[in-house]
């Protein structure tokens, strides 16, 4: 024990060594906006939660019911100390701590209800700040930009916010700006995690989080170009026209730039607001509907897939003009792009899932780097126990001591999970948090017993692998024959779907991803 508070001290001193020297040697780096209170905050907290996790647990026996409900009491007072972490060091650090708040069935309970709120803690710049941003980026201040500009936010995220305004020719637009020191902090902010992941690698070994700084390091920079995320907007508009329930906001280029986003203002109600949806007349069973087949659409078909669905950036809406229910896309700054293997591989693997082919859910399962963890990787994608996943998912629904069940596993079996996350494909990490993301809105809606969402998976499914697989047909006649194959395949899940109806069958609802 003494050794390993000797190596926390060491491990602390180590990583305010390292960041003090990386900051003050690089001139490209202010200081001053980083600050020593700042890093010590940083390390601070991580100390004191890992010489709690090494003191707390020592003196009583693992796995009896004291150590579980100690073990409890010390997730939940780190999680406590991290969302304070976070919200007093900002920018970055709330970024990444909504991403583990998401992660409901991958991490401790404790954790991700306590983190949840970091979405609705963001911090907001002041509008002098605001007025800065836009002056240095657009050359113009606010009035000649401007009719009105509310100086109040709609919303306040942890890497920009948003205002309403009205232009000189008449349009009602959204103006998202970024926080006006986050680019700056992002990459320091980055530099400090990896330092403390590192540190607590040395004390807990077998617990990795390295894949959540490589995530920071690849993502951030993405999201801070509010240019990028304009394009990626305009993309799944033109991939998704087909769907008329889809509205994703237009962008305004020429007031455009990577710290200042203009779009076209649509309102609407968040998508787990059923009070908003009651009062509007609009059925829950068909948002979720449509949800399904859009986020289906977009992973098993396009391989392009929206990250950060989460309350705040989906809305639903009566159409002004046509009075039709419409779903609004928002913030995509977060996209993950799938490779034609991965996507393929993910094809099938669902596809075994769903028809309970459970020779091919291990076989597709360690082709995306599950290994022998290959039944706890089944369990974290569709959040059901292994013995349902064997019984079939859709052949019950999910219980309540079915999903305390996992829940309670997301703590007992962490350092599987961490293990896993560190070795599946970076690709899957927020197909992960998407997953999650998707069955709280579903948990919102009380439609997690719904047939819809395999059905529409399933169709994705066999449409992408038929696209596939006739791209590389050889012949006129192979791709008939392929076609022929589709459509059958299709039919049975429309036969399918019609007796389930008939009969009023209720399934349970996987994520639509």
């Amino acid at each position: 024990m003494a050794r390993r508070a000797l190596k926390l001290a060491s491990w602390t001193g180590v990583a305010l060594t390292a960041s003090g020297f990386y900051l003050y040697s690089n001139k490209y780096l202010d200081p001053n906006d980083f600050g020593a209170v700042r890093v010590g905050r940083a390390v601070a907290t991580t100390a004191v939660i890992s010489y709690d996790y090494l003191t707390s647990l020592r003196s009583v026996p693992y796995g009896s019911e004291e150590y579980l409900q100690l073990r409890s009491k010390v997730h939940l007072r780190s999680a406590r100390r991290l969302c304070e972490l976070c919200c007093a060091n900002r920018g970055t650090f709330i970024k990444v701590g909504q991403h583990l708040g998401a992660l409901d069935y991958l991490l401790p309970e404790e954790y991700t209800s306590t983190l949840k709120v970091l979405h609705s803690q963001a911090p907001q710049s002041s509008i002098q700040e605001v007025r800065q941003v836009i002056r240095e980026d657009l050359g113009k201040e606010i009035h000649d930009l401007f009719v009105s500009f509310d100086d109040t936010p709609l919303g306040a995220a942890s890497l920009a916010q948003v205002h309403k305004a009205v232009l000189h020719d008449g349009r009602t637009v959204a103006v998202k700006v970024q926080h006006p020191k986050v680019q700056a902090q992002s990459s320091k902010d980055i530099l400090l995690m990896e330092v403390l992941v590192l540190a607590v690698k040395q004390l807990f070994p077998e617990f990795e989080f390295m894949w959540l700084v490589d995530e920071a390091k690849k993502n951030l920079p993405l999201e801070l170009d509010f240019l990028n995320e304009g394009r990626n907007s305009e993309k799944v508009a033109q991939m998704l026209k087909h769907f008329d329930f889809l509205k994703v906001p237009r962008i305004y280029w020429d007031l455009s730039t990577k710290r200042v986003l203009l779009m076209e203002f649509v309102d609407g109600g968040q998508v787990n607001d059923r009070d908003y949806m009651e009062k509007n007349k609009i059925d829950v069973n068909e948002i979720s509907r449509h949800l399904g087949k859009m986020y289906s659409e977009m992973i098993f078909v396009n391989g392009f897939v929206h990250c950060d669905p989460h309350p705040g950036n989906v809305l639903v809406r009566k159409c002004p003009g046509t009075g039709k229910v419409e779903i609004v896309l928002l913030d995509h700054g977060l996209y993950q792009v799938l490779t034609d293997e991965f996507r393929l591989d993910y094809c099938h693997l669902w596809q075994s899932l769903i028809w309970t082919d459970m020779k091919r859910v291990k076989k597709y399962s360690q082709r995306l780097g599950a290994g022998d963890l290959y039944p706890l990787f089944a369990c974290m994608l569709t959040a059901r126990s292994w013995d349902s996943v064997n019984r079939g998912i859709g052949q019950a629904p999910v219980t309540a001591t079915e999903d305390a069940e996992i829940r309670n596993n997301a703590a007992n079996y962490l350092p599987e999970i961490s293990q896993l996350l560190n070795h599946v494909p970076r690709q899957m990490l927020l197909i992960f948090k998407t997953n999650d993301l998707l069955r709280g809105i579903e948990a919102a809606l009380g439609t997690r017993a719904s047939a819809s969402s395999f059905l529409n998976m399933s169709r994705c499914c066999i449409r992408a692998l038929a696209m596939h697989k006739k791209k590389n047909a050889s012949s006129f006649f192979r791709r008939t024959q392929i076609s022929f194959r589709e459509t059958f395949n299709l039919w049975q899940i429309n036969l399918h779907e019609l007796i389930l109806r008939v009969k009023g069958l209720r399934c349970p609802v996987a994520v639509t991803c």
